[in-house]
């Protein structure tokens, strides 16, 4: 006797559409420049020093890099000393910031997220991927629960097989 059975996918014929918000993820690396290392005795700034140090410093090891800016100490740091960082950086680093590596990337995140077509997502039932492999700051998973919830049908976090509903629009 031969007995063949169907094996139905049911998550493929769900009509769920899932997003993996690691897909808007920065592909450069992240690196912070921390002030302390041009502050005196490691309490103040020094101007005609710090133009020296601007003037002289390779900025192009910065290439291709998302920046972050940060004085790690409690130091009081003038603005115009940022601005100068931020003014040589520019050329050279693929974006500045003032923050530490995760607001870098929470930064990077909203700015790509921003970028998205939230119609393409009209009346979808969307699943939300929520394990991955790199952390995804939970400020992007509001900023596109925000984006998404104006238009999809559905709105789920997980994955298609074990969801958590975070909304449904009433029709």
């Amino acid at each position: 006797m031969d007995i063949q059975e169907n094996i139905v996918n049911k998550v493929a014929q769900s009509g769920l559409v899932t997003i993996d918000l690691a897909t808007y993820a920065p592909k450069e690396d992240i690196q912070v420049y921390d002030i302390k290392d041009n502050l005196f005795h490691g309490l103040l700034l020094k101007e005609k020093d710090f133009r020296t140090f601007i003037k002289e410093h390779d900025w192009s090891q910065y290439t291709g890099l998302h920046i972050g800016i940060v004085c790690s100490t409690d130091a009081i740091v003038p603005t115009w000393a940022y601005m100068l960082l931020a003014n040589k950086l520019e050329p050279y680093a693929k974006s500045v910031h003032f923050g530490d590596k995760d607001t870098v990337l929470e930064n990077l995140f909203i700015q790509s997220l921003d970028t998205i077509d939230y119609n393409t997502y009209q009346d979808a039932r969307v699943v939300v991927k929520g394990c991955g492999e790199i952390y995804i700051p939970e400020s992007a998973f509001i900023k596109f629960t925000l984006g998404l919830s104006k238009v999809a049908k559905s709105m789920m976090y997980g994955e298609p097989c074990s969801t958590v509903p975070v909304f449904k629009r009433k029709s």
